[in-house]
């Protein structure tokens, strides 16, 4: 029987950490690669009776975020969020402002002061033939 020398030892011994270790890599790189996402959010949320939204009304959607304005035109949604970097902004008595970086609009959305660039995004609302209204995100 022959006597491992130390040497031999410990290149072995570094040779077995290294495969352990690449495949220890592989095997994370292969969970990172198949990892499934979790159910995409909704895009279609239903806002309940029409009549609830009086008009001349500006409801505030946290949940979505959104607002729903009932004007003399009918229902219209603006998205609240930014379109700077996404930072949902908070409703004013005079339009709506970004607490991240100062971006201010106006009740209709229009932008007044940047960094952003473009107007809060118009969302679609539809009244059913049962009265209730449907806002999409998509």
């Amino acid at each position: 029987m022959s006597s491992l020398s130390r040497r031999d030892f410990l290149k072995l011994t570094s040779q077995a950490l290294l495969a352990a270790s690449g495949l220890l890599g592989l095997g994370g790189l292969f969970r990172f690669l198949s990892y499934q996402t979790g159910q995409p959010p909704p895009t279609k949320f239903d806002l309940g009776p029409a009549a609830n939204y009086l008009p001349g009304s500006r409801t505030v959607m946290l949940n979505i975020p959104a607002v729903l304005l009932h004007t003399e035109r009918g229902y219209s949604a603006l998205s609240m969020a930014c379109t700077h970097l996404n930072c949902t902004v908070d409703a004013k008595e005079t339009g709506f402002a970004c607490p991240c970086h100062g971006s201010k609009f106006d009740m209709q959305g229009a932008l007044l002061r940047g960094p952003a660039q473009k107007p809060l995004r118009s969302l679609r609302v539809e009244q059913t033939a049962e009265g209730k209204l449907i806002l999409y995100t998509d």
